[in-house]
């Protein structure tokens, strides 16, 4: 019952988001939902944890990647280690009491044809504390055909990326 409240709750907060990134990107409000799948959006949860390191320095709780979803909603516990790569250097991100923490996806990147960025990220390790936190990565179904937003194509701004399923995407 927990779980699907949450579930709730997060499919909520993706499909504001959605909304508000499809305004932004200049086409209708609903585009961005529709071309990840509508109501088959699916959410998976992953439960991150990673426990004290006496030597921190080598070892990383996650190596540099970027996600393959649309959106990732993160929630953190209190002990820093998420890093995103800005302007060349990995720099941390503070902990927010109650933030969720939004990372635009591979797939994201695609639909808005390069506009939006996918978000290069990686997690360290404490030396002598607990970190943890629950990842909810939002995907379009495995047959869902992701390529550039027609809207956002002209001759000015060419297709940057091929369209295909994002099953073949993640193969």
């Amino acid at each position: 019952e927990v779980n699907d409240e949450y579930g709730r709750a997060i499919l909520g907060v993706v499909n504001k988001l959605l909304s508000a990134l499809s305004i932004s990107l200049g086409v209708q409000e609903c585009a961005l939902k529709e071309a990840v799948g509508g109501e088959d959006l699916e959410m998976e949860m992953k439960i991150n944890y990673y426990p004290p390191c006496p030597q921190p320095e080598l070892a990383l709780g996650v190596e540099p990647h970027t996600d393959m979803s649309v959106l990732t909603l993160l929630v953190s516990n209190e002990v820093p280690g998420l890093q995103v790569h800005n302007n060349g250097r990995w720099v941390t991100a503070d902990y927010v009491p109650n933030a969720i923490i939004v990372h635009i996806g591979d797939q994201l990147e695609v639909l808005s044809n390069g506009k939006c960025k996918s978000v290069l990220h990686r997690s360290l390790v404490s030396k002598d504390k607990l970190r943890m936190s629950w990842p909810v990565f939002c995907a379009p179904p495995a047959d869902k055909v992701i390529g550039p937003m027609k809207e956002l194509i002209n001759e000015d701004n060419p297709p940057l990326y091929n369209a295909k399923t994002y099953a073949e995407f993640k193969h």
